[in-house]
């Protein structure tokens, strides 16, 4: 059965006011696109530029005027996790920043719809490659309206693994630790840069295993309903389900994913 999902003040679909939401971010992004982007260092290793302040800005407006009395948890006017009653968007208007800025066409725009905590709606936007990862709770999940799986993988050996470090270097040594002991029995790695859009390529099967340690729920709240609905498996760094405060995440095919983890067991990878 599918989500009951809010109209909007002027009679929109949640569904439709999130695809607004994406395109309008999305043209912004593609105009400021580039190399000569105007960086401002929130931390080492992480960045803003002017794109993901506009692209947020729009969709609080858009937001603001649609669902007046929702919450909204965005990156860059980030306040604390939406965990208890009532709708909550969790809004990324820029994910992968730093490709971004460095003229690296491989980003995202995410946002999804959260009832006491939990993504009913869900969508991943990568505008530049014109793609639109779709999830609503009970629905499926859809990549540019087309029926999305993940892939089916039984093991690490079958997979080709998505990765992102993060800002905590620890962990990010963790984790190179992991993929080091598991090699080369796989088909390969890959470090996105973007934890939304591995997410979504984990969700349709284009990874088979995406990992990520040092997560904020801007970075998994579509990504969590996008695996799910597409028949995989996403797993917190403590082995219970994935939800918007889980710090990391494994996510993917099931049984490459449970392999994964017990391949790894006895390993800090996941502290």
């Amino acid at each position: 059965m599918g989500a009951a999902l809010p109209v909007s003040a002027s009679g929109k679909s949640a569904l439709d006011v999130a695809r607004e939401c994406a395109q309008v971010a999305g043209r912004i992004l593609c105009e400021r696109f580039g190399p000569r982007q105007a960086v401002r260092a929130k931390g080492r290793r992480d960045f803003v530029t002017e794109a993901d302040v506009l692209a947020e800005r729009e969709t609080l407006r858009l937001l603001a005027r649609e669902f007046p009395g929702h919450a909204v948890l965005s990156e860059e006017t980030a306040g604390t996790t939406p965990a208890g009653d009532g709708w909550a968007w969790v809004v990324d208007p820029l994910d992968g920043t730093h490709n971004y800025s460095r003229g690296i066409p491989h980003f995202c725009y995410s946002i999804a719809l959260c009832r006491d905590g939990r993504p009913l709606l869900a969508l991943t936007y990568a505008p530049l490659l014109g793609e639109e990862f779709l999830a609503v709770a009970g629905q499926g999940c859809s990549v540019n309206g087309q029926p999305a799986r993940v892939s089916g993988a039984e093991s690490v050996s079958q997979s080709l693994i998505g990765i992102d470090l993060g800002y905590d270097d620890a962990r990010a040594s963790y984790l190179l630790d992991t993929m080091r002991s598991l090699w080369p029995d796989m088909m390969g790695f890959r470090l996105m840069g973007s934890a939304a859009l591995g997410l979504a390529y984990a969700a349709c099967g284009r990874f088979d295993i995406y990992v990520h340690h040092n997560l904020k729920p801007w970075d998994v709240a579509s990504g969590i309903l996008l695996v799910e609905e597409a028949g995989g498996l996403i797993l917190d760094r403590d082995g219970g389900p994935a939800r918007l405060g889980s710090q990391g995440v494994i996510a993917g095919s099931p049984g490459a994913v449970q392999d994964l983890v017990a391949r790894a067991a006895g390993r800090p990878w996941r502290t």
